[in-house]
């Protein structure tokens, strides 16, 4: 089984290619460039690369949000699309569940976190159990403050991962002391290959009933509901 991995959803840009066993092949980027001019000639780089034919990937996974609006949309329009074309499986995963996987290795929970502004995270709680993560609080979108005071009630350390951390690190470190933990500058992007071993075990989708999962609407989206309720 040949997975091709997609990742959008934020400013890091990841391909990858695995089997069941194997990474095969990954392509990472940190830059600020318009992901939906790059996207798709580093699948096909990637793919070239890696001497591996379209017509050999058994199965499309994406990370479906949350994240940038934009980014998201990218992703998931080009992966249904490659799923539709090629009539093979599509899986989502969540761009915070993918991210939460580089703590691994920690002995506590995991709060990955994008910055959702206004003082703001996308985050939820996570936790290895045996080979897998394991959902403790879903995904939402709240205050970094009130996320903190939170999960200083479950006494335990708590392991925060993603490039947007400095950003609400003094509010974090203000109600959880020593209970937080930062991980280190290494372990801030997500891996693709991550995203595609997750998605192994995820359930398949109607590649037409698939949508990102944004969480919250764009603040566009909800003005534009505020008027229309407003007459």
């Amino acid at each position: 089984m040949k997975v091709l991995a997609i990742d959008t959803s934020n400013f890091t840009l990841g391909i990858s290619l695995v089997n069941e066993n194997q990474v095969i092949g990954e392509y990472t980027t940190n830059l600020k460039k318009n992901h939906s001019v790059r996207v798709m000639p580093a699948i096909e780089t990637l793919l070239r690369d890696c001497d591996t034919k379209p017509k050999e990937l058994t199965k499309i996974v994406v990370a479906q949000g949350p994240g940038s609006y934009t980014g998201v949309r990218i992703g998931v329009t080009i992966a249904k699309s490659l799923a539709w074309t090629l009539q093979i499986p599509l899986s989502g995963v969540s761009s915070l569940e993918v991210l939460a996987a580089n703590g691994r290795y920690f002995n506590g929970v995991i709060s990955p976190l994008f910055d959702a502004r206004r003082g703001q995270i996308y985050t939820g709680l996570y936790e290895m159990e045996k080979d897998s993560l394991k959902t403790v609080i879903e995904d939402c979108n709240i205050l970094s403050s009130e996320w903190a005071n939170q999960l200083k009630e479950l006494n335990r350390p708590v392991l925060f991962v993603g490039q947007d951390v400095d950003i609400h690190r003094d509010a974090i470190t203000e109600a959880l002391g020593e209970l937080a933990v930062f991980a280190p500058v290494q372990s801030y992007n997500s891996r693709p290959s991550e995203l595609a071993f997750i998605g192994l075990d995820k359930t398949e989708v109607d590649v037409h009933q698939f949508v990102p999962n944004y969480i919250r609407m764009a603040e566009a989206e909800a003005k534009w509901l505020e008027q229309q309720q407003g007459k």
